[in-house]
């Protein structure tokens, strides 16, 4: 046997590694467009919702905070915040509507936004609606 690596066996290797991981990709996507749907309920969008997901958008929301794994890491994660108060919307309300403390060292606090009944209202359905995505466990612990 040759100690020799030659070109063809380089080609080899590089065309059969190639395969091989086009297969392995091509499979997984393949799995995740069949395993999708099963995660999916969109059919639970309301208005509210949305309205919620807009509020989010407009005051910078993940600028601060993570949902599902994405954003900042500077605030905690509210993929399960919804869990986290309980199932209870009206705690998450209440937390939105009262002010911590600044200037406390080592404490973070979160600004004021004076949300209305109503937008505070549609920002809770919303997390409480990203609460319910299946997320594969995710976040892995209930403090987020």
């Amino acid at each position: 046997m040759s100690t020799r690596f030659t070109k063809n066996a380089a080609r080899n290797i590089f065309y059969g590694g190639s395969l091989f991981f086009v297969l392995v990709f091509l499979g997984l996507t393949f799995h995740t467009t069949r395993a999708l749907p099963e995660r999916d309920h969109r059919e639970n969008i309301t208005e509210q919702v949305v309205r919620g997901k807009q509020l989010w958008e407009e005051n910078n929301c993940i600028g601060c905070h993570t949902l599902l794994g994405e954003g900042a890491y500077f605030a905690p994660e509210l993929g399960n915040v919804y869990q986290r108060f309980g199932n209870n919307k009206e705690a998450i309300k209440g937390f939105i509507r009262s002010r911590p403390p600044e200037g406390v060292p080592g404490r973070r606090s979160m600004p004021q936004f004076n949300f209305t009944d109503e937008e505070l209202e549609a920002l809770a359905e919303f997390l409480k609606w990203t609460s319910e995505v299946n997320a594969a466990n995710w976040p892995p612990n209930i403090q987020g």
